[in-house]
């Protein structure tokens, strides 16, 4: 159960405005999330305390943000805050919260228990909000991903309120101005997540032959950039008309797959060309022996994967029990992109609702694509809460 404020700060009034939501809840609280953008940013010590108490929180865990999402509405360009609240039977959770200090002394990902001093050994995944003005997100993520293999991070780089260059971090009724508040999820509780990266497949696939650092020399062993240009132009010229501005490439994130489908590529940008020496420089560090197929992004395409990845995913749970769903979405994304409000939570309760729904617009989403998690930009990602049953694991995807 979700609820959205975007009221006055009167004390009274939000203490019996969060009872009542609590109340519409089928059962106790087990976790909640908060969302909060700048204009509240001032108030979160004072609003932690009056939600957790009088919503009966646990766990109370969220971020600043530039826009909330509850339920079926995306909150943009609108002040206040989102309240997420989940009845999570049998759960075992933690939260905790990492520092940059954290991430630079960890040498050994199999530190990562004890440092944080993690109660369960076999978590079934994670939540976390992250600052990525004052922690090396990615490095975290590598490290991370190795230390917890084939479990999936779900979450979100904080809003920052850029006034005063900030971010901030709730951990029950603490304010962090740095690093990142991780939850781990488990039990009799699962956590399954989708990421959708907003692109469709172009052309054919290739393999690269020749990569330095973020530079692709070649692409099947021709001048990168003439087999760029060779695919753009063997397109329907209505087909090229929409890659103005939305050419990406798309990395893959298992080489094992006999076949490759959407949603088995990591999308990066492509941030320049060279017709010259052919090259092309793109947001990531590719290898050689890489599989890669360019992408086109637009509202079209956006719309096409998410309802297609949410698809899957009701075919992954079957008919299990859904407890709720946290859904991160890139600034980038909303009205921005579709011209219209509550595109991608309008999506969600259609394919997989009615279910409970919380979120949040970010700097980056956190999800997992292939056997690892990344950090990820215009896309939009889905945590879902699931009872436990036999499922195809996340590594096995």
């Amino acid at each position: 159960m979700s609820g959205w404020w975007g009221g006055r700060w009167e004390e009274s009034v939000l203490a019996n405005w969060a009872d009542a939501l609590r109340r519409r809840l089928r059962g106790p609280v087990s976790l909640g999330l908060l969302f909060v953008t700048p204009a509240w940013s001032e108030r979160t010590r004072g609003l932690l305390e009056i939600l957790q108490l009088h919503a009966r929180i646990p766990v109370l865990v969220g971020c600043t943000t530039s826009a909330g999402i509850s339920e079926d509405q995306e909150y943009e360009g609108r002040g206040g805050f989102v309240l997420g609240l989940y009845c999570l039977p049998g759960a075992r959770l933690q939260a905790v919260s990492v520092t940059q200090a954290d991430v630079e002394a960890v040498q050994d990902p199999a530190e990562w228990p004890g440092r944080l001093r993690l109660e369960d050994p076999n978590p079934q995944g994670w939540l976390a909000f992250v600052d990525p003005l004052t922690m090396d997100v990615d490095s975290w993520l590598k490290s991370w991903n190795r230390a917890f293999s084939g479990l999936p991070v779900i979450g979100a780089l904080a809003g920052a309120d850029f006034r005063h260059h900030a971010t901030q971090l709730f951990l029950n009724q603490s304010v962090l101005t740095e690093g990142g508040v991780l939850v781990s999820v488990g039990g009799q509780v699962e956590l399954a997540g989708l990421v959708a990266q907003g692109c469709t497949p172009i052309g054919e696939t290739w393999t690269l032959t020749r990569v330095e650092q973020n530079l692709i020399h070649q692409i099947g062993n021709q001048p990168a950039y003439e087999v760029l240009l060779a695919t753009v132009q063997n397109l329907p010229l209505s087909e090229q008309q929409r890659l103005s501005g939305n050419l990406f490439i798309g990395l893959a994130a298992d080489e094992y797959r006999e076949e490759f489908r959407r949603g088995d590529f990591l999308v990066r940008n492509l941030l320049g060309v060279d017709p010259h020496t052919g090259i092309l420089a793109v947001g990531a560090l590719p290898r050689a022996g890489q599989t890669v197929q360019f992408q086109c992004r637009d509202a079209e395409a956006a719309d096409a994967e998410l309802r297609h990845q949410l698809r899957q995913l009701k075919q992954r749970l079957d008919r299990r029990m859904l407890y709720g769903s946290l859904l991160c979405v890139c600034n980038g994304r909303g009205r921005n992109l579709f011209g219209v409000s509550d595109h991608d939570a309008r999506l969600v309760q259609s394919e997989l609702g009615p279910v409970g729904l919380c979120g949040l617009f970010c700097n980056g989403e956190i999800g997992p694509v292939g056997r690892s998690n990344h950090i990820h930009g215009y896309t939009a990602t889905l945590g879902v809460f699931t009872g436990s049953a036999e499922m195809d694991s996340f590594a096995a995807r």
